[in-house]
């Protein structure tokens, strides 16, 4: 990538991040843990159905004849549901109550448009409401943690917008090693008598070269068997930036391709496969960090899919689906509502649990920023932290 087109990316977010030596001098209080996050994005709208299967209701089987897992397949978790058997290697995590499945999840009245759902999600506004910041986007992580980082936010890959705001915005890379490559080939350039525009762009340079330095300055090697997949290796990266002393307490990656309007049965299965591996490396990387319980992982997408298979194998655009919250200090089972099959909305799994209330369990439960509670009367946080 030529320096110009560079710097022409990174100019579309503003860069917040502190100097090296700062951010490597500021003492963290080792009386208060340093709880980190790492959203997960499930690009596409994942099929929740034929995620966490309703095996034992038979409407499930009369809805999809040909893309039903059956039941001898099925990985119980109650007598009613159970996971999809490629989330086989998340059964320890879920025995060990270190993952908590929370059921139909989403938001009313729902959008089955890729892009206003997702916007809806990253913002955490009503479905009525636009906004340019993330539901992230007022954190003052140098406040809340008590300690400064080479960025606030780190997003590995696609859409910045929920880490993007006006005291959060995120460094985005599609990975640390070419980000830190690129960022040594930025100079610096003098603005004493640059225009506003071009101080911007000259300010982003800066920061650039400094996110560069510390992002890249002796970052320790994640252990854990990542797999060789793009996914896998963003993970990797991503238990990087938060392992020893992190560059970052927050970092997002994305899992694409869940838009399964076809042949949905192999397709979706091989992500939920690559899905449940990545989970388990990342444990095994932050376990063997010594940070399992300082990390929280949070799985969210743009919408569920509908109930009944279409014509081609798949199915289309839905409403509410389940999501995972993984990590050492997770009350693990199983939360919300189970899909209800013969009460359907429209044709689609109903939201019984409003995505904002896994964010407040983020904000209120996990990090204890109660001024940054979502509307907390209308949704209180999950009680599995």
């Amino acid at each position: 990538m030529h320096r110009r087109h560079f710097l022409q990316a990174a100019a579309l977010l503003p860069l917040s991040l502190t100097p090296l030596s700062q951010a490597m001098a500021a003492a963290r209080d080792p009386g208060k843990p340093l709880r980190r996050l790492v959203l997960v994005e499930l690009n596409g709208g994942n099929d929740g159905l034929n995620t966490v299967v309703p095996y034992a209701d038979e409407q499930y089987y009369t809805l999809r004849p040909q893309l039903g897992i059956g039941r001898d397949q099925v990985l119980p978790l109650d007598e009613r549901v159970g996971f999809n058997p490629a989330l086989e290697p998340l059964m320890p995590l879920f025995k060990r109550g270190e993952l908590a499945v929370v059921q139909g999840v989403g938001y009313a009245p729902a959008n089955r448009s890729h892009f206003r759902s997702i916007e809806i999600w990253d913002t955490a506004t009503d479905a009525d409401v636009t906004s340019n910041d993330g539901w992230l986007g007022q954190l003052d992580a140098p406040e809340q943690f008590g300690r400064s980082f080479a960025a606030n936010a780190v997003v590995i890959g696609r859409n910045p917008r929920p880490v993007s705001g006006p005291k959060m915005a995120p460094v985005v890379m599609s990975d640390a090693a070419s980000f830190v490559a690129e960022a040594k080939g930025v100079q610096a350039v003098d603005d004493a008598s640059a225009t506003p525009a071009l101080r911007h762009v000259l300010s982003v340079e800066r920061n650039i070269v400094t996110a560069g330095r510390s992002i890249g300055a002796d970052r320790p090697a994640a252990a854990g068997n990542f797999p060789r997949t793009p996914f896998g290796q963003d993970a990797a990266q991503a238990a990087g930036l938060l392992i020893g002393d992190p560059a970052t307490p927050i970092v997002k990656i994305a899992l694409t391709g869940f838009d399964t309007h076809v042949d949905q049965r192999g397709r979706q299965d091989a992500l939920l496969a690559q899905f449940a591996d990545t989970m388990v490396a990342l444990r095994q990387a932050f376990v063997a960090a010594g940070i399992w319980d300082d990390v929280l992982i949070v799985t969210y997408s743009e919408f569920g899919r509908r109930a009944r298979q279409n014509a081609s194998g798949g199915t289309d655009h839905g409403k509410a689906a389940p999501h995972f919250i993984i990590g050492g200090k997770v009350r693990g089972g199983l939360y919300g509502e189970a899909p209800q099959l013969a009460r359907l909305d429209d044709g689609d799994v109903p939201a019984t649990t409003d995505f904002r209330r896994v964010y407040n369990t983020v904000l209120v439960n996990w990090w204890k920023a109660r001024g940054m509670a979502i509307a907390p009367h209308e949704h209180p946080p999950l009680s599995l932290i």
